[in-house]
């Protein structure tokens, strides 16, 4: 069995089963007066991009399901929430905990999910052009996307270069060290190259796009390289070392992200190159996102199907809840919008039922996952001490 501190800090830090008799708990007992704001770390952040990819994967459906755009409108205001309640926490844990704070860079598992804040601000912003349009007006839309994709495209930049320098320079890492949080800091210039073609429209002709077009296809370079190295290490230390501990399992969701993004990014990029670029490099985008985008697909329902399979293999034994739950949404979601955007060029039957099956299983995980999360910070059990 995995032996590494990947496989420890799972089970005791990155994130804490809550009892059986969790429901018989009183509110925040699991405190037991610790602060409640003492361990807010940069995986909380995830919750946000599982909850905003459940309304961006509904406006990108092929299929349009009566009520299922209202509903997204719903969740997506309440992502926003939930974004602004995750950011407060945040900043009351620097002030009060600064020296734990400032001690997750120096995690070698905690400072890889530094890629989630970048991640939930960027699908907050792309909610707001996708959903939220009928709600706040298009000006303030365009607004909202303008800063958050600004924001979240940077410090995904950042992450992309300091969390790996910080893993080759001053973490110890072993053989068996690999999981799928490595993929979390590279992964966001993917989400940027996936959701800025959205604000090309917004920009002013001429070299502004051209700009967004190019800059957005060279993050999805940035992010399909380093991801496929990260994935064979994950494979290497699959095949090498096995699964591991339970409470790691879910991390191997996070790899469908990437799969699923650069399917999406393909998609997007393709669809504005027309508009920005000369023939024949439009029609070369466009073509790549059936070209690039179905060969990746496959690979995708690959790694979903050895997901699924390690994941109920696992369960029949044991699987802790804890945040690390949250990589069953976002990703997922990723090949959601992937395979929508295949199904929109080729209008062939099976991606729609596809599309609309893995959404399906997106909604039931994140409701699964949301109840059990809330009743986790209920009882105090997500934000005590780690173990």
């Amino acid at each position: 069995m995995i032996t590494t501190d990947v496989a420890d800090r799972a089970d005791r830090q990155d994130f804490h089963s809550p009892g059986e008799d969790e429901a018989d708990r009183s509110p925040l007992r699991a405190l037991e007066g610790q602060s409640a704001f003492g361990f807010i770390g940069p995986n909380w952040f995830a919750s946000v991009m599982g909850t905003g990819i459940v309304a961006n994967a509904a406006a990108r459906l092929p299929v349009q399901i009566p009520g299922l755009l209202a509903a997204a409108r719903v969740v997506w205001v309440l992502d926003g929430l939930l974004l602004a309640a995750v950011v407060a926490a945040t900043v009351v844990h620097w002030r009060r905990h600064g020296a734990t704070a400032r001690g997750h860079l120096d995690d070698p598992t905690m400072s890889h999910f530094y890629g989630a804040p970048a991640m939930a601000l960027m699908t907050v912003g792309a909610g707001a052009l996708l959903v939220g349009v009928p709600l706040v007006g298009e000006s303030v839309a365009v607004g909202i996307d303008a800063v958050l994709w600004t924001v979240g495209t940077a410090l995904g930049l950042w992450t992309a270069v300091a969390v790996p320098y910080k893993t080759f320079t001053a973490h110890e890492v072993r053989p068996d060290s690999a999981f799928g949080g490595w993929l979390m800091p590279v992964v966001p210039p993917m989400v940027s190259a996936a959701t800025g073609p959205l604000l090309l429209p917004h920009l002013p002709a001429g070299s502004w796009q051209q700009a967004m077009q190019l800059a957005c296809t060279m993050m999805f370079g940035l992010t399909l390289v380093t991801s496929l190295v990260v994935i064979t290490l994950i494979w290497s230390r699959l095949a090498h070392h096995k699964v591991g501990a339970a409470a790691a399992v879910p991390t191997l969701w996070i790899v469908l992200g990437p799969l699923g993004q650069s399917v999406t990014a393909a998609h997007t990029l393709g669809h504005t190159a027309p508009a920005v670029l000369p023939d024949p490099y439009a029609s070369a985008f466009e073509a790549m996102g059936l070209v690039f985008g179905l060969p990746m697909w496959g690979f995708a329902m690959l790694w979903l199907a050895l997901a699924a399979a390690i994941t109920v293999h696992t369960s029949r034994a044991h699987l802790p809840f804890s945040l690390t739950w949250w990589s069953f949404t976002f990703p997922v979601g990723t090949v959601v919008t992937g395979t929508s955007g295949l199904a929109a060029v080729t209008r062939a039957p099976f991606l729609d039922v596809a599309a609309v099956t893995l959404y399906a299983g997106l909604v039931l995980a994140w409701a699964l996952i949301a109840v059990r999360t809330a009743g986790g910070v209920r009882t105090g059990r997500l934000l005590a001490r780690p173990r």
